[in-house]
């Protein structure tokens, strides 16, 4: 399967959102569980995977439709366009 190019959503970030703290936030104050952690590029937000029970950071996408998000776990070094189903490695 060939790679797709990179889209306009990613190519248009100029600075990498960060999570400041390992938490999902909307987990924490439900008293749920997360698999695992990605930060929105738009506006910062950490929140659970889709292997997470309540897939938070796909619902806020749904919500917002901010389109970029990044893994929020230590040593992965990627980003997902939604809209454009892209993957890439940084």
């Amino acid at each position: 399967m060939a790679q797709k190019e990179i889209c306009n959503h990613i190519k248009d970030l100029t600075t990498l959102q960060v999570a400041d703290e390992l938490v999902c936030e909307i987990c924490i104050k439900n008293h749920g569980r997360w698999v695992h952690l990605r930060t929105c590029q738009t506006c910062g937000v950490t929140l659970c995977c889709d292997d997470s029970p309540m897939k938070h950071m796909t619902a806020h996408h749904h919500e917002t439709g901010h389109p970029v998000i990044s893994s929020a776990q230590p040593g992965e070094r990627w980003l997902w366009c939604y809209p454009d189903e892209v993957f890439a490695e940084y």
